[in-house]
């Protein structure tokens, strides 16, 4: 995995900036809602940044969107699936901090694991500022927030955050996850809320 220079981390950002374009996003009733502490130290921070994020399920992303996101990953690359992930108009969720209003998810699948942990994977594209898609930093190219996160029968579990990634697929069609920062966003202390 590459990993790129950067002065500071959009995790924040990207969470709570969307809080100024977006309406609340919520359902009567989600099937899934977890809570993180956030912790981010990688390269990309001024310093060590931590916060409480919740991540809300509505409902998990179908074979069909799954198949359909896969393959345009494969015919048309990073751009392809970017596009076909825009264009799911009913969101799987929203993850949001505290002081914010939410931002959609786009993609959300649970897999069971052979040891009983269950696996969550979230997918998003990521708000891009104004003055990000002015002045077309290297960040552009990374226009993806990636949530992996593992829960144990116990209802508690761990993940990381790529609030920057990039999705792309190799000539054997296997999928390949670039973060643009030195490491993930740490999620510690996960939990469900019932």
């Amino acid at each position: 995995m590459r990993h790129h220079l950067r002065l500071w981390s959009p995790w924040i950002v990207t969470i709570a900036a969307v809080a100024a374009t977006t309406g609340t996003l919520v359902a009567a009733k989600p099937i899934e809602h977890l809570t993180a502490f956030a912790v981010d130290m990688s390269n990309t921070a001024v310093r060590t940044r931590a916060g409480t994020i919740d991540i809300v399920i509505n409902r998990w992303s179908t074979d069909q969107e799954r198949d359909q996101l896969l393959a345009s990953l494969r015919e048309s690359g990073s751009d392809g699936l970017l596009r076909s992930l825009q264009k799911i108009k009913d969101p799987a969720g929203y993850i949001r901090t505290p002081t914010s209003i939410g931002y959609p998810l786009r993609f959300a699948r649970e897999m069971s694991m052979a040891d009983g942990t269950r696996r969550i994977i979230v997918a998003t594209d990521r708000y891009v500022s104004f003055l990000e898609a002015t002045t077309q930093p290297r960040s552009v190219d990374y226009p993806f927030m990636l949530v992996d996160i593992r829960i144990g029968a116990d209802g508690k579990g761990t993940g990381k955050l790529m609030p920057l990634a990039k999705v792309t697929a190799n000539e054997d069609h296997t999928v390949e996850i670039e973060n643009y920062a030195s490491e993930p966003v740490r999620l510690t202390e996960v939990r469900e809320l019932k």
